[in-house]
């Protein structure tokens, strides 16, 4: 509530409850603001690599030993996409995207996926990544380090609200979503409501990765917890 204050007397509302309705009559310029101001875009490259390990080295390649369809994966509040670049250089270095694989990322924050599309970052997105994948995938710019465009190219961005079902319905039906660190700001219907509409469209065998701090047991009997390498998952069931 404290981050929207400002934007309620920005328009002079006497209260919340009045800067509620003018969100709910949809208005599309305010939507956007509110979105700026009440995203978490606190990310970073190489984060919990467990669980994209256990992607490059078990699931894909068990895709593959089985399909020729393309493989697709959805990065759901992917922030500045920290975290879909980094599954794209994680494929690279194990040589799977040579591969049919798709990765879509999105965020509701359009200055977000502005900042993500720049593809530009500083030494804060840096902690955890490897110096020599650094110098192998970025070079140095004037306000940063600027990705490869063969990286950039392999993830395509769209904006979407985790909130709204359609938008989860057009991007859920993938073999693998990250939706990782998101939940812990969601209310547990909210969850819930995420997880089912997540649920309704991914195929038997999909994977949903949240982060280490986040639990859906009891939240849901759509998926399988399970245990892949080093990593948890949740697998939809039939």
């Amino acid at each position: 509530m404290e981050r929207l204050e400002p934007l309620a007397r920005e328009r002079e509302h006497q209260s919340f409850l009045d800067y509620y309705y003018a969100l709910k009559d949809n208005e599309p310029v305010e939507w956007e603001r509110a979105w700026e101001v009440l995203s978490v875009q606190e990310t970073y490259f190489w984060r919990e690599m467990s669980q994209i390990d256990a992607l490059t080295k078990t699931i894909i390649p068990q895709w593959f030993q089985k399909h020729m369809t393309p493989f697709r994966i959805w990065c759901a509040a992917s922030a500045t996409g920290e975290e879909p670049y980094s599954i794209a250089i994680a494929l690279a270095e194990a040589g799977l995207d040579v591969y049919p694989i798709q990765i879509t990322a999105s965020d509701a924050s359009p200055m977000a996926l502005k900042k993500a599309g720049r593809a530009i970052y500083r030494e804060r997105s840096f902690r955890s990544l490897p110096l020599e994948l650094r110098q192998k995938y970025f070079k140095p710019v004037e306000d940063g380090w600027k990705l490869d465009d063969k990286i950039i190219a392999r993830v395509k961005f769209r904006q979407a609200n985790l909130a709204e079902s359609a938008d989860v319905a057009a991007l859920a039906r993938v073999n693998v979503i990250f939706c990782r660190n998101v939940f812990i700001y969601f209310s547990p219907h909210a969850v819930r409501q995420t997880v089912a509409n997540m649920a309704s469209r991914m195929p038997a065998g999909g994977h949903l990765f949240v982060g280490a701090a986040e639990s859906l047991l009891r939240m849901t009997s759509d998926f399988d917890l399970q245990e892949i390498d080093n990593a948890f998952a949740y697998v939809r069931i039939r």
